[in-house]
């Protein structure tokens, strides 16, 4: 049996780095002026460890990123003032792709908070997608140490040279090639600039042909600083710094910080989104140590809360070796619950601490919290809390408080208590006039996930149900004893009713008839969705058109059999008399619920024109 060590070499590994490992192209400017960043940090540790003399530093003002394009010449140049790097260096962190002179230097200094961001020698050979040859130009901070000039044409030759002295740092200069000449324009470097790096923590400055110098990033971000010194004022401007398009505030925040079991800092904001489910996500952004890696953020942070926007900072997120995505496992995990965590206990104290301002902005964030009970267990039983229902009297009540208000006037035969809602208050107004009459507090549930929540909550609650006002006749809806119609109708004339109006019902509507003994004060003709059908036409269509009169087959049509009409029809010797009675009131019935369209709309208009002119 022969044994042996498989052989991976920059011949092979050079066509990967250039065309599989990174996503973008546009990757390689972060990994280069992550690369300088981290050089200047590691000078600054340096200093703070007292293993530099602090008059060998410049002042941190002077501690800067420069990137200059020369489109003439047709390169781009980023240089910096940190470290740099000896002879020695630049063969263990350049010529061995992937070694992480960072990672090495953290261990070294044993600093686990470090802002240094690593994996310098893989990134480094990002440059190599946008450029036919890379030039390195670098000076240690050590004082008997040379100027190294390393040169790379893309393949796995390079030479190395001593070179005129300069000043402590490095320069890395790429030539770009033919197809990559979108990256020699300034504005394009200036966008990917303020994308990657607006919140490095070391000054970043872009400079044009004209030698005019622009200032890329903040180095000290909101979500880094101590909110006990922070202002509404502050939270709002640093919001519209990360969208500057936005023109709305945001209605609140929570600002992120923890220690421990991992590390992470950062502010969520609530947007102005109302009912709207189609907003777009990936409006959060993740940093590491305050570089930007992406705004697809499955697994971090909770769908629901992918409608927030805002920014999420943590050392400890395990990224892929291209640093594009970030890898699940325990720690991202544990940041997802916490920030579900963050956002329950800030939403419960806004509630408790000014719950008419909660209120208020109540229609723009409850599609947020919705979602939230919906699709996460831990947010549901914290949000039950300060979830809050509006009637259509404009008070909002808590499920409890509610529960408490109605439990002795709205209980259905089985003893559940019964939450009458509406999800249209136009289309649904004589429902709701009903109920009203009989003074039943009715809720306004309007949102395209009320079916889902509903659900949810009738299984973790067993004494209540949801039901919708136009459901159903009310007082069969809301059980009342005392009050029980018997028909004055034999069993024969029933059968023989139902047969007519069967007979006679318009061709374009698929109603199924049932026959109810309600008052004589209430209409002929009652058209409902039964409520349990309503509920699961609505969950298999969520999300999608229904089909052309697809809803109609879930109508039924209630006939009253104690109204006056029902004897006249029956009475009536001629069945085109007949036909007319029950089309008119059929009509009417159909006029009130919005459900007389297109050709039978324009003829029960004509004929009611046309008899007024008799």
């Amino acid at each position: 049996m022969e044994k042996d060590k498989i052989s991976v070499t920059s011949d092979n590994i050079f066509p990967i780095i250039k065309r599989f490992l990174y996503s973008d192209q546009e990757i390689f400017l972060r990994e280069l002026v992550s690369n300088a960043t981290d050089a200047i940090l590691k000078l600054k540790t340096l200093e703070r460890v007292k293993e530099i003399e602090i008059d060998e530093v410049m002042d941190d003002n002077l501690l800067k990123i420069k990137v200059k394009i020369d489109k003439k010449n047709k390169t781009i140049h980023i240089i910096d003032n940190g470290i740099g790097m000896t002879k020695e260096e630049v063969e263990k962190y350049i010529n061995q792709i992937a070694f992480s002179g960072a990672e090495e230097f953290i261990q070294k200094y044993q600093d686990p908070t470090s802002s240094i961001i690593g994996h310098f020698g893989l990134g480094f050979y990002s440059s190599f997608m946008v450029a036919k040859k890379v030039i390195i130009i670098t000076q240690s901070y050590r004082k008997d140490s040379f100027t190294v000039l390393w040169s790379c044409d893309g393949t796995p030759k390079f030479s190395m040279v001593k070179t005129k002295k300069r000043e402590r740092g490095t320069e890395i200069v790429l030539f770009i090639n033919e197809d990559s000449k979108e990256f020699l324009e300034y504005n394009r470097i200036l966008k990917l600039l303020h994308k990657y790096c607006q919140f490095m923590p070391v000054p970043i400055s872009l400079f044009s042909e004209e030698e005019k110098e622009v200032i890329i990033n903040n180095i000290d971000p909101l979500w880094k600083k101590n909110p006990i010194y922070l202002s509404d004022k502050d939270y709002l401007s640093f919001y519209h710094e990360l969208y500057p398009k936005q023109v709305e505030d945001a209605l609140f925040w929570a600002h992120l910080n923890i220690d421990h079991p991992f590390h992470l800092t950062g502010v969520l904001y609530f947007p102005n989104i109302e009912n709207k489910m189609d907003v777009q996500k990936g409006r959060i952004h993740l940093y590491k140590n305050q570089v930007y890696i992406t705004d697809k953020l499955e697994g971090i942070v909770p769908d629901f809360l992918s409608l927030l926007k805002g920014v999420i900072d943590s050392p400890d997120i395990p990224l892929n070796v291209s640093r594009s995505h970030f890898q699940s496992n325990t720690s991202v995990k544990n940041i997802s619950k916490y920030i579900t965590r963050k956002v329950a206990d800030k939403l419960h104290s806004m509630f408790k601490k000014d719950r008419k301002n909660f209120q208020k902005k109540w229609e723009h964030i409850k599609i947020i919290i919705e979602y939230g009970m919906i699709s996460t267990k831990s947010f549901f039983d914290k949000a039950n809390n300060f979830f809050i229902y509006l009637t259509i009297n404009g008070e909002f009540f808590t499920l409890e408080e509610l529960k408490e208000k109605i439990k002795n006037s709205q209980k259905n035969k089985d003893g559940k208590i019964i939450f009458l809602y509406t999800s249209d208050k136009e289309k649904q107004y004589s429902y709701i006039k009903d109920a009203e009459y009989r003074t039943y507090e009715v809720l306004i549930l309007n949102s395209p996930l009320t079916v889902h929540l509903i659900q949810k909550l009738e299984i973790t609650h067993k004494d209540i149900s949801f039901v919708r006002v136009d459901s159903d006749h009310i007082d069969k809806l809301i059980d009342k004893k005392k009050e029980k119609y018997s028909s004055e109708l034999s069993e024969k004339e029933k059968e023989d009713l139902k047969n007519i109006v069967n007979e006679n019902l318009i061709k374009e509507y698929e109603f199924s008839v049932k026959l109810e003994n309600l008052s004589k004060k209430d209409p002929p003709f009652l058209i409902i969705i039964p409520e349990f059908l309503r509920r699961m036409r609505e969950i298999t269509t969520i999300g999608r058109d229904i089909i052309k009169n697809d809803k109609e087959k879930f109508y039924q049509l209630i006939v009253n059999t104690n109204h006056l009409l029902m004897k006249k029809i029956l009475r009536n010797p001629c069945n085109e008399s007949k036909k007319e009675l029950i089309q008119e009131a059929l009509n009417l019935t159909l006029l009130s619920k919005n459900l007389l369209k297109g050709k039978n709309l324009i003829f029960f208009i004509s004929k009611k024109i046309e008899e007024l002119t008799q």
